[in-house]
């Protein structure tokens, strides 16, 4: 179930989608619609696409065009209201790219993700050195301060706590390539942690970890992405690169995306194994 808090984000897309599909009902363009309120029609596509905000006034005006009736226009302001909250990732905008905050405005109310990782252990399993350690490998390419690197590892421990550990937490399935245990990030006792504390984390009921052993076919070849499942929203790809980061919203690509997570999870080791696997890894970062 996601959070009972619910998303300002995730209520932001579904005001935006919501009105664009009673414009559409009413068979009015958006250029049309823009021409009866009197608005410019890159108004109404920023507002159905989540990137302005409406005000009230807004709301009553297209409620009063599409002709909504008193319940469906209550259901808009509530949105609204629920939309103008203040997100936790919030406090870390300052440091953290505006993708990355739209993405964990997504991942509150997700029920389900997965996630495919082939170079580093996901970011919702890392101890706070490991983070810090990853994060500082980046610090001279993106140029983070000491002040930026701090506040990233108190996002990434700040998301951990609401996501994993929240009271109705999502639903999480991790595929790592074995690459990813054998990557050193900081000492050697820092990998060691980092491996102990993923045995733990794959143990707790809402959480499955497994590894894609070296040895085994690669079934797809593709970078480090995140899939999110919604109850009533469409899913979601999230994709990460160095200085940028996308997401795939098209149904069909996101469907392929599923394919290949299924496919890959279906090649890797099972659970049991997978744990067997990194107590290896943890009894070699011991030397």
């Amino acid at each position: 179930m996601p959070s009972k808090q619910g998303s300002p984000t995730v209520r932001r897309l579904r005001l935006g989608q919501e009105l664009r599909l009673l414009r559409e009902r009413r068979q009015l363009t958006g250029a049309k619609a823009a021409n009866e309120l009197g608005w410019s029609p890159s108004k109404i596509s920023r507002i159905e696409a989540a990137k302005t905000m409406p005000v009230a006034e807004d709301i009553q005006a297209m409620g009063t065009l599409y002709r909504i009736d008193s319940a469906k226009l209550d259901e808009l302001f509530g949105l609204l209201r629920d939309a103008d909250q203040r997100g936790w990732w919030e406090d870390y905008e300052d440091t953290l790219p505006g993708e990355y905050t739209r993405f964990l405005g997504l991942e509150a109310e997700a029920t389900f993700q997965r996630n495919w990782e082939p170079q580093v252990v996901s970011g919702l399993l890392q101890t706070e050195d490991y983070a810090r350690e990853v994060i500082l490998a980046t610090r001279g390419i993106a140029r983070i301060t000491h002040s930026g690197v701090r506040s990233r590892v108190e996002a990434r421990l700040d998301r951990q706590r609401r996501v994993l550990h929240r009271a109705d937490p999502s639903r999480l399935t991790v595929v790592l390539d074995e690459s990813a245990l054998m990557r050193r990030f900081g000492e050697p006792s820092v990998m060691r942690a980092q491996m102990e504390h993923l045995l733990e984390v794959s143990l707790l009921p809402h959480v499955s970890v497994q590894v894609l052993a070296l040895d085994s076919l690669h079934p797809v070849s593709t970078g480090a992405f995140i899939h999110l499942k919604f109850v009533a929203f469409d899913d979601v790809v999230y994709l990460e690169q160095l200085y940028t980061a996308d997401f795939v919203e098209d149904l069909e690509r996101v469907a392929g995306y599923e394919t290949a997570y299924d496919h890959m999870r279906s090649e890797a080791l099972d659970e049991d194994e997978s744990r067997v696997l990194i107590q290896r890894k943890a009894m070699l970062w011991r030397r």
